[in-house]
């Protein structure tokens, strides 16, 4: 077997224990989606990619056709990015849109290989602030977002790609629960 392939593997068969917390992750945000609130999603490079391929699925759809759902991925807007990276800084890129979109009893998904982005730390302490649910996908724990955030779904890997590929299918298995779940 190929080592990336391996790598893969490894992680995987570690990672099924946390099959129930996805569910109730799903459970949970549907719920949220359904009764009219709403997920944020930030991260950044692959994290932003993953964050974003979240909320394509969940404003589109993942298989059922059925209603959009309100998801907005924190780092899509590049002149809100930019003009807040530059009238308060990299760090409030996230934070400060937290505190502008998110209501009490939304979801933030904060998606961070090494759980230490300071702008995904301030989107997730944002979160908390406002009274939404903020929930973490990380490399190997322990790390500082899987700590600050209500809940983490830590991928037990080295390699950032390969966190980046179980997030991805953590974010797909996430969608699954949510479609199933009667609207």
């Amino acid at each position: 077997m190929h080592h990336h392939l391996a790598k893969l593997s490894d992680a995987i068969r570690e990672l099924d224990a946390e099959t129930v917390k996805i569910h109730a992750w799903g459970e949970k945000l549907a719920a949220v989606l359904t009764g009219g609130g709403r997920l944020l999603a930030c991260g950044n490079g692959g994290s932003a990619a993953e964050a974003q391929h979240l909320t394509a699925e969940l404003v589109g759809r993942f298989r059922a056709d059925r209603r959009p759902y309100a998801a907005i991925a924190l780092h899509a807007d590049t002149s809100t990015v930019t003009a807040i990276g530059n009238d308060f800084g990299p760090e409030s890129v996230f934070a400060r849109q937290v505190h502008g979109h998110g209501r009490p009893g939304d979801v933030l998904i904060c998606l961070s290989t090494s759980g230490t982005s300071a702008n995904v730390l301030a989107a997730a302490a944002a979160g908390r602030e406002c009274g939404l649910f903020t929930w973490a996908l990380t490399g190997p724990a322990p790390n500082p977002l899987a700590d600050l955030c209500d809940d983490a779904l830590p991928v037990p890997a080295a390699d950032s790609c390969t966190v980046q590929e179980l997030h991805l299918a953590l974010i797909h298995m996430l969608c699954d629960v949510i479609e199933e779940v009667p609207q």
